[in-house]
């Protein structure tokens, strides 16, 4: 069962440093087989916004971009990516930026230098360049209203743990962030918070008939008849992001 410490804390939040956590359940029965970094360790990377994206007079393949990084004057950069367009807002390594350790295990330092004839002072980066996820396919496309300037690894929340634990078949109450909780916290005498869940009005008077043929077996049914979903919704990017720290691939809220 893999999960990020941050959720973990979300509901318990014991004075605990994370191998003491750690240590903590793997002395209750709940052992830790691993901890691992969401994310590498990388510097000087900032939300920034494509302001304007020309072709590169030199190169077919390549795009001379204006980013503002919320420094007041424009970066220029030089992007070979296929979706670096105006208005979307993505990772930005300034000069001085130290990108995650490439096969030869040194750190990739951005210097201010020139493509094929035109200055680039930065890079804009993939996820895959980040290193936090494997699609190389383009630019990390960020929500709207990312904080231009703001670090990345602030923004995105890459200063967190992935918990890997092994649970034994007693353990089926602990197959559950929130049932880890409950045992932090009756193990350090830490606050459990527990999650609400508003009350939804019902919309439609359809009902749906059931017949429990094993009333023994099962002492309580319901349901509810939902109608008029949108299929197109986007599923959010907080949900996308806890299920993949999970491993989890988000398909759709469906």
């Amino acid at each position: 069962m893999q999960f990020p410490e941050s959720w973990l804390r979300e509901f318990c939040n014991p004075s605990l440093t994370t191998q003491q956590l750690a240590d903590t359940l793997t002395m209750a029965g709940l052992e830790v087989e691993e901890l691992e970094p969401v994310a590498p360790p990388f510097t000087k990377i900032v939300v920034g916004e494509i302001k304007e994206a020309v072709q590169h007079p030199n190169a077919d393949r390549l795009r001379v971009c204006q980013v503002d990084v919320g420094q007041g004057a424009l970066l220029n950069i030089v992007c070979g990516a296929p979706n670096a367009r105006v208005g979307i807002r993505v990772p930005c390594a300034l000069v001085g930026a130290e990108l995650p350790p490439g096969e030869d295990g040194k750190p990739f330092v951005i210097k201010v230098g020139k493509l094929r004839g035109v200055e680039s002072q930065g890079m804009l980066c993939s996820a895959k360049e980040l290193q936090i996820a494997d699609d190389h396919g383009g630019l990390l496309e960020l929500p709207a209203d990312a904080p231009l300037g703001q670090d990345i690894r602030q923004y995105l929340n890459l200063d967190d743990t992935l918990m890997t634990l092994k649970l034994t078949p007693n353990l089926a109450h602990c197959l559950s962030v929130y049932g880890i909780a409950r045992e932090v916290s009756a193990l350090t005498g830490a606050p459990l918070k527990a999650p609400t869940f508003p009350t939804v009005p019902t919309q439609v008077s359809d009902k749906l008939a059931v017949n429990v043929q094993a009333p023994d077996l099962c002492g309580r049914f319901s349901g509810r008849v939902v109608k008029g979903v949108n299929t197109k919704a986007q599923t959010p990017q907080w949900m996308v992001d806890r299920l993949a720290r999970c491993g989890q691939r988000s398909v759709s809220p469906l």
